[in-house]
């Protein structure tokens, strides 16, 4: 459907009020707006990977969320899911649940048990064609065990295990463009959005995700106040800065053909960088050099996304 901001506000929340993230953390932003998009009589099997949203929204014997919930290990989101999607298709072809009714599938994971402890068995699923979708709420780093750095990590990024100091100037690596690579799976639906400061695009790219057949991925930017250190309230504008600079471009891949959103003004890296206290190293005099090479590679990215939209749009 056409999103319609009051008609969506109005449906029931399936991730409850109670759970236990952090104060202007994007993990419960995306977890709320992506299940909002499955229809009201529709049921949703979820599965969460050990990580922040887990351990802070499912505390035995306590849920937040309405819908099933099976929390599994860091390492097999995509593969538990899978089974359980494999196990509801077999039951329902042989009568023994409601014809009447129909369950989604979603999969929620952070950066660590996406990007890097649960890539394979997301391939897995991806490549064997299951009906669900996996959900990567992309926070940037190993923020529920102590803020270790993850292959989402940008560089130069300040973090437990990458500190910024007189040997090395943060994380050396470049991020991991996990999108692209689920790209190369051949998916008939890929999105990659961000958390809160456009609910339309989160909305109706989940939308998208949870009711095209087979399996599709979403790639969201989830801030983490305590990784990132931003102040709580500030959320919404580090989105936008994510997006507005091209940090993190919301764009989709529809049957292998990109659909890129422009921003109205594309804004240089230091106003995305500047707010977070894991880059201020960054700003001090003779390090100039780093905000140049990580603007460098922004751009970069940036035009290899629009040369892929323009090349599959012919």
């Amino acid at each position: 459907m056409a999103y319609n901001h009051k008609e969506v506000a109005a449906r029931e929340a399936r991730l409850t009020a109670g759970h236990r993230m952090c104060a202007g953390c994007g993990a419960p932003a995306v977890a709320r707006m992506i299940l909002k998009a499955v229809k009201p009589e529709d049921h949703a099997v979820i599965a969460g990977a050990t990580g922040c949203m887990e351990v802070s929204t499912f505390i035995y014997p306590y849920t937040a969320w309405t819908d099933s919930y099976i929390h599994t290990a860091f390492e097999c989101a995509g593969a538990t899911l899978s089974g359980v999607e494999a196990a509801y298709k077999s039951m329902k072809a042989q009568e023994k649940l409601p014809q009447d009714k129909d369950t989604k599938f979603i999969a929620f994971g952070g950066d660590g048990g996406t990007y890097d402890i649960g890539l394979q068995s997301l391939s897995g699923a991806m490549e064997r064609g299951h009906d669900m979708v996996y959900v990567c709420y992309d926070n940037g780093a190993y923020m529920n065990t102590g803020i270790q750095r993850s292959s989402a990590t940008p560089r130069f990024a300040d973090t437990t295990t990458s500190p910024a100091g007189s040997v090395i100037p943060g994380k050396m690596q470049s991020r991991k463009d996990l999108a692209k690579i689920m790209a190369g799976h051949n998916l008939p639906y890929i999105g990659q959005t961000a958390a809160v400061g456009n609910m339309k695009d989160l909305y109706e790219k989940a939308e998208k995700a949870i009711y095209t057949e087979g399996p599709c991925f979403l790639n969201v930017l989830a801030p983490c106040p305590r990784g990132w250190g931003y102040n709580t309230a500030d959320l919404m504008t580090i989105n936008k800065l994510a997006v507005d600079t091209c940090y993190w471009p919301l764009y989709e891949v529809v049957d292998g053909v990109y659909h890129v959103s422009k921003p109205a003004k594309k804004l240089p890296i230091e106003e995305f960088l500047k707010p977070q206290k894991r880059f201020r190293h960054m700003f001090k005099p003779g390090n100039e050099w780093m905000i140049q090479e990580f603007q460098a590679e922004v751009d970069k990215r940036w035009q290899e996304l629009l040369d892929l939209e323009e090349m599959t749009n012919k």
